[in-house]
């Protein structure tokens, strides 16, 4: 049978379990801008604007403490190239990606560029405070390669 009966059409949330939830609140809020969503459902989540997304459901990233239904006890994630994370993307016009590389370097924050030409991407990549990849993504129909 091929017909579901649904077909996703959005990505709703990406949440990261955090060590240090105030240094990686201010890094998505300060660095990377995104602006944070009213209320909140506890004082260990912070939930982040994304975008508008599907069916009145705000594309958020969701950041909790580590310790969050767990216990003061819980084991530390794995960050970095040992977490089951690879990396998180958030799509930017092409024109800001150059805006998004000079505050980078004006608040010495780390960053690398790769170009995707098989699908016409280019990625400006840094790193959060708790060493989880950060990619601002976007298309350019010239950096298409055949």
């Amino acid at each position: 049978m091929t017909d579901r009966g649904f077909k996703v059409r959005g990505l709703g949330e990406v949440a990261i379990r955090c060590n240090d939830l105030a240094a990686m609140t201010a890094f998505y809020e300060d660095i990377i801008g995104l602006g944070r969503l009213p209320g909140n459902a506890s004082d260990d989540i912070v939930f982040f604007r994304i975008a508008e997304g599907f069916g009145g459901h705000t594309a958020v990233l969701a950041l909790f403490d580590r310790t969050l239904g767990t216990g003061p006890d819980a084991p530390t994630p794995e960050t970095g190239a040992r977490s089951s994370l690879h990396h998180i993307a958030l799509s930017l016009p092409f024109a800001e990606q150059e805006a998004a590389m000079r505050w980078y370097e004006a608040n010495g924050i780390p960053y690398r560029v790769e170009h995707f030409g098989w699908i016409g991407w280019r990625g400006v990549f840094t790193q959060d405070p708790e060493g989880n990849t950060v990619e601002l993504v976007a298309h350019h129909p010239d950096l298409e390669t055949p």
